[in-house]
């Protein structure tokens, strides 16, 4: 089994939750209390990390809020690793995938450079364009399968010839691309009524699900659905609903002591359920 997916699965069990935090660190939406700090997001992820450690079993950095930032956010994102304890999983939500020459600079950049856990990629270009990432066997590689967006219609949900849709034919396939249990896929926490199924088709496969929170996905549902036999082998992403206070709440921080205080006590609640439903 890959070491990766093995240390995530002894603290699931351990801590009873699968709770995978989500660092979408937007500077444009960070609490006043951050303002203050020469680097802001660096401090923001710091204080995330530190109210939610106790809990987390993975932190999902979607690369996309940091390469927007140019070197600046780069940098964040390499020291952000440097604060995440060892034996909590680090993903990279890079969503990367492209002919097999390219895939393999774009698996060292996240698995060697920036040593990520693990990363989230595409599947369209077929196998030649993810072989590189799946030959890093102690990781993980979450392959979109069925994602929590509306425009998931437009293509994961298309029928096939087969008579079956796009994203089972995604879902079989990764099954077969896996070195060491290294697979993974991302399945939408608001697709509840499918997400059975797809758990059943494939008992084999690490669950990255999203969803949860700002896009209004069922916690229970994702938590009772997503996970394997063994109550392990998924993880839930919850970002914007947890790092970022409601307004009439952030406005009330005196400092960054009441951030950490806010967002731990809604980490809490989460963890909660997780640990009623396992």
């Amino acid at each position: 089994m890959s070491s990766v997916r093995d240390k995530a699965n002894r603290r699931i069990s351990a801590l009873k939750s699968l709770l995978c935090v989500g660092l979408d660190s937007d500077v444009d939406k960070l609490p006043a209390v951050f303002l203050k700090y020469e680097n802001p997001v660096l401090e923001f992820n710091r204080s995330v990390i530190r109210a939610t450690g106790d809990v987390a079993i993975a932190y999902k950095l979607n690369t996309a809020f940091y390469e927007a930032r140019g070197i600046a956010g780069l940098r964040d994102m390499e020291k952000t690793l440097t604060h995440i304890p060892d034996s909590v999983m680090t993903i990279a939500d890079a969503k990367r995938a492209d002919i097999g020459n390219t895939s393999k600079k774009y698996a060292q950049a996240f698995f060697e450079h920036w040593p990520f856990d693990a990363i989230t990629v595409a599947p369209y270009m077929g196998f030649d364009s993810l072989e590189p990432f799946f030959a890093y066997k102690d990781k993980l590689v979450f392959v979109l399968c069925l994602t929590s967006n509306e425009g998931s219609a437009d293509f994961e949900e298309q029928t096939l010839e087969s008579g079956g849709p796009l994203y089972r034919s995604v879902l079989g396939k990764v099954a077969s691309w896996s070195r060491n249990d290294n697979a993974g896929v991302v399945v939408g926490a608001t697709k509840s009524t499918l997400l059975g199924d797809i758990r059943r088709e494939a008992p084999s496969l690490f669950f990255l699900i999203p969803g949860v929170g700002a896009q209004g996905g069922s916690l229970e549902e994702a938590v009772d659905l997503g996970v394997d036999r063994n109550r392990q082998s998924a993880i839930i992403n919850v970002s914007r609903s947890l790092i970022y206070p409601p307004a009439e709440v952030a406005t009330l921080f005196s400092g960054v002591d009441d951030y950490e205080r806010a967002v731990a006590a809604e980490a809490s609640k989460i963890h909660d359920v997780m640990q009623r439903v396992l």
